[in-house]
This record gives structure tokens, C-alpha cells and sequence, in this order.
């Protein structure tokens, strides 16, 4: 099958998210319950009512999101037979995405990806001192000036500056110390990128300084079975489709302080035969990059009951 599905990293949380999904079908009520149940917490609540302020913290928006996404994919599965070996060639995620990909081809369950993902939020939000590291995003920047600018800002200030996030074509995102990132905005103008943007994220991710985050992970993706994937998933860090739970844990822990290469993975698709994307939750944040790496892959967004519902007729 000719289908990549894709799952959304941070950001793409809101309060609401799930509700309309949950209220429609059984199987996304019991996702929901089988995270709040493996969290010990009523994360359900979180997303649905708010308040905003917790929802946006890293430990709540990651499984948070996965939740959203895992639902979508619950409700094909149970009432329209979507089965990945067969419906699918590979899955990706952005981020924390590459966890909820993971589920979805079988390698975590449900409730282990909850608990990863909730120990990922807090490892993260950890690792730096809030204040000291940040993120920016460099619009109309091509990768070889991003990375021009990250080691520009880190000579500068002696500092940490590197890609974080390889999204799209003139949509790149760096991260690193503070004084690095503010200074971001005058070396912009000297190399013709149109704008550098400071984040409001509370941590520099995807930078050597999550270095102690990424030992908390391998400590606890150590204790974690990975099962055979249904079909390979396209590993962030390196772009590639990849299946061996060994290489699969490895790579989740470098992902942390890694460089998200969005861009590359997406350009991989057409390699690997892949004609169309879909798009589990994430109010289609991840296609749009997509149009913008690759116009003439096919794109499908499933946020809604009515968007599952037509899915599910090409299945």
C-alpha cells in the first residue's frame, strides 16, 4: 500500500481537542480512558475543559496529542478494519509524533506510550532551567543558512546554537542557549533571511543541552518491550525507514537532542513508493508542510467524525 500515515509533534494541542471524536465513537472514549487509567490522571479533562495552562505543559501536550492522534486511529481500526500491514506502507511522527507512530504500527501499546511519553515531557522540561535555552523559528531561511546562522550565533556568544527542527522549505527552527537565540535576529539580517521568531517553548529541545533528558530516556525506553512494527517507521534523526526494536530505542534517545529532519523524511516518501499522507489529528499542521516539500503527494487530513467516516470508504 502506497500510504505513509503521519502523526503531529507539540503544538498542535488545544483545549477541546478529542472531545468531538470521544462524543461520536466508542473505541476513541476507550482510548481516552486507557491513558487516563495508565497516567493515573484525568488527562481526558485536561484536553477537553482546560485550562489552557496545564494542557500546554511538555508532560501533559505530548501524550495529550498522542492521545488525539491514537484515537482516530482506534476508531478505523475497530469499525472500518484499518490495518497498517496491509493499508499502509510506513508511518512517521514529528517529535513526539515518532512515539504515537510507533503505537499506531504495534511496536508500543497504548498505555506504555502514554507513560514514555509522559516521562518524556518531564525529562525535557527538566533538563534546562527555565530561562536559560529557547527556540526560534528562521522564516524563509534554506537549511545551509540556518545551519550558517546556528554556528554564527554560537561563535558569537559562545554558546549552543544548532537546527532543531528541519521542517520545510524556508521553515527552519533552531535552538539552543539564550543569549545565542536572542542574537538570532541581527545575524538574520546580514545572511537574507526574512525573520527570526523566538518560540514561546520553555526548553531549547532537540539541542545538546537535552542531554540529561535523553539518559532519562534510554533508562526508561530500557525497560520497554518494542514488538515487531506492522510496517517501518521513518526515524527523525536520520530520515530512514527503520524497524529493529534495538535501532528503534536507539534512536528514539539520540532524537531528543537530535535534529527533527521533517523535510528529509518527507522527501524520503516518494523513495519508498509512498503517493499519499495521512495525517492522524494535529488540524493539519504536518500537511502543510507536506504541500510545501512535495506538492504532488496526495494529502488527507483526519481530525473530524465526517473526515474518519470518508476515510474509512477507501479503505
Amino acid at each position: 500500500m502506497t500510504r505513509a500515515f503521519i502523526f503531529p509533534g507539540q503544538g498542535s494541542q488545544a483545549v477541546g481537542m478529542g472531545k468531538a471524536l470521544a462524543d461520536a465513537f466508542a473505541p476513541a472514549r476507550e482510548v481516552f480512558q486507557e491513558v487516563d487509567d495508565a497516567l493515573s490522571q484525568k488527562l481526558s479533562r485536561i484536553m477537553w475543559e482546560g485550562p489552557e495552562s496545564d494542557l500546554v505543559l511538555t508532560e501533559n501536550a505530548q501524550p495529550a496529542i498522542m492521545a488525539a492522534s491514537m484515537a482516530v486511529v482506534r476508531v478505523l481500526q475497530k469499525e472500518s478494519g484499518l490495518d497498517f500491514a496491509k493499508d499502509a506502507r510506513l508511518v512517521a511522527g514529528h517529535s513526539l509524533g515518532e512515539y504515537t507512530a510507533l503505537c499506531a504500527a504495534g511496536a508500543f501499546t497504548l498505555a506504555d506510550t502514554a507513560r514514555l511519553l509522559k516521562a518524556r515531557g518531564q525529562a525535557m522540561q527538566a533538563a534546562v532551567p527555565v530561562g536559560e535555552g529557547g527556540m526560534s523559528a528562521l522564516l524563509g531561511a534554506a537549511i545551509e543558512q540556518a545551519e550558517g546562522l546556528a554556528r554564527e550565533c554560537a561563535l558569537i556568544t559562545n554558546g549552543v546554537c544548532v537546527v532543531a527542527n528541519d521542517n520545510a522549505p524556508g521553515q527552519v527552527v533552531i535552538s539552543g542557549t539564550k543569549a545565542a537565540i536572542d542574537k538570532a535576529p541581527e545575524v538574520a539580517k546580514t545572511m537574507g533571511i526574512k525573520r527570526a521568531m523566538a518560540l514561546n517553548v520553555s526548553a531549547p529541545f532537540h539541542s545538546p543541552m537535552m542531554q540529561p533528558a535523553a539518559d532519562k530516556m534510554a533508562d526508561v525506553l530500557a525497560q520497554v518491550a518494542i514488538r515487531p512494527l506492522a510496517v517501518p517507521v521513518v526515524a527523525n534523526v536520520t530520515a530512514f525507514e527503520v524497524h529493529e526494536p534495538d535501532v528503534i530505542r536507539r534512536l528514539l534517545v539520540e532524537q531528543v537532542t537530535g535534529r527533527v529532519r521533517w523535510r528529509e523524511s518527507v522527501l524520503a516518501f516518494r523513495e519508498y513508493g509512498v503517493t499519499t499522507t495521512v495525517e492522524a489529528g494535529g488540524s493539519k499542521v504536518l500537511t502543510g508542510m507536506v504541500k510545501r516539500i512535495d506538492k504532488d503527494l496526495a494529502t488527507v487530513t483526519l481530525d473530524s467524525a465526517a473526515d474518519i467516516e470518508a476515510f474509512a470508504k477507501t479503505l
